[in-house]
């Protein structure tokens, strides 16, 4: 019987995300390639909604020792982006919480966590504009830009470099804790 350590589990989770994040971009940006509703794309958006889920539970993983109810937060809306149908906001704020876990311990590079955080951000504050009509469509997709620029780089750096170690929590935080 094989046991882990935990700095090994780590890195296979971040492995599994790296490799997830690319493969949901890509079969993202293959299905609306394809604009047609065709049965290749009811495919390609099953596959999505399988990679949000591993997405969900290999970041929750990662990031639960900085914030176990924030993680949690963040699981919850990627579960929920995996079977919704307004499922960009889900993604968005399940991006913006596992950003700031990524963050906040240090896991990844402060510049591209950062990135992750504003560009999950940018989300949140612009897709309920667009529903409600403030943001054009033509503008919401500039949107995408800056969360590209976060999702690829990480997908690229978990699977190659993994997550650093957690920086510990704040005595004060981890007192505040409930058991």
């Amino acid at each position: 019987m094989t046991t882990y350590t935990n700095e090994t589990s780590r890195l296979i989770y971040a492995r599994v995300a790296g490799c997830t994040f690319l493969f949901y971009i890509a079969a993202g940006i293959t299905s609306l390639a394809l604009a047609v509703q065709t049965h290749a794309t009811d495919v390609l958006t099953l596959l999505q909604n399988f990679s949000a889920l591993v997405l969900g539970v290999t970041l929750y993983m990662i990031t639960r020792e900085q914030g176990p109810a924030l993680a949690m937060l963040a699981l919850t809306c990627r579960v929920v982006e995996a079977v919704h149908s307004e499922a960009a906001i889900f993604f968005a704020v399940g991006s913006m919480l596992f950003s700031w876990l990524l963050l906040r311990g240090r896991m990844i590079p402060v510049a591209l966590a950062w990135l992750g955080v504003l560009a999950s951000l940018l989300w949140v504050v612009g897709l309920p504009l667009q529903l409600v009509g403030v943001l054009p469509d033509s503008v919401t997709w500039f949107i995408y830009l800056p969360m590209a620029a976060f999702e690829i780089p990480l997908g690229i750096w978990m699977l190659i470099k993994g997550v650093a170690m957690s920086i510990p929590k704040p005595a004060s935080l981890r007192a505040a804790e409930v058991p």
